[in-house]
């Protein structure tokens, strides 16, 4: 027994609602990283999020969440292509960019320890810092950032040791520290 058109319609409008809930502002965040333009960050959601309305919701089961980054990351580098230039984020642009929508993260970040870590993994190298935040912003599996990013799952799990180990080394330089750090962001 098949639904009515209508309803197949609502059917995929709520999934599509729902999965924007759900992923919009983690997606925007990534794609924040890796443009540095709040503009350029939103475009590349807003263009992920268009292409999924014209995907079939089965053939997406399993594996959305890698499919939605994966396709925003060739949007954000298509465009990087074309404009033939790719900047990275200073460390005072990344603490002070805002993301169109609310979040819990921006409040920890408030906080001094959020601050200095955030400040630390801002001293990583660019491919460090997409492994983390798919891996703890995103919570994808190593699997499924090697899919995003076309890295080996070995060279994910590298990555992510070697960044991983880095912070944890620089966070106790940090707390033995007899003077407090200077911060990236000007006063």
């Amino acid at each position: 027994m098949s639904q009515a058109p209508g309803t197949d319609q609502q059917s995929k409008a709520d999934w599509i609602e729902s999965v924007m809930r759900q992923h919009e502002a983690v997606l925007l965040r990534y794609a924040l990283s890796l443009t540095g333009e709040p503009e350029r960050a939103r475009d590349a959601v807003q263009d992920t999020f268009l292409r999924l309305c014209q995907q079939e919701r089965t053939a997406l089961e399993g594996h959305l969440a890698p499919w939605l980054f994966t396709v925003c990351r060739n949007r954000i580098l298509d465009g990087l292509r074309k404009d033939q230039r790719m900047t990275q984020l200073e460390d005072d642009q990344a603490e002070t960019q805002e993301c169109a929508a609310p979040n819990p993260a921006a409040t920890a970040e408030r906080d001094d320890s959020s601050r200095a870590v955030l400040s630390l993994m801002n001293e990583l190298p660019l491919n460090q810092r997409e492994v983390v935040r798919l891996k703890f912003h995103a919570q994808l599996s190593y699997q499924e950032i090697s899919d995003v990013t076309s890295l080996s799952v070995t060279n994910v799990g590298f990555l992510l040791h070697t960044a991983l180990k880095t912070l944890r080394r620089r966070w106790k330089e940090l707390e033995t520290s007899p003077t407090p750090r200077p911060t990236s962001s000007a006063a």
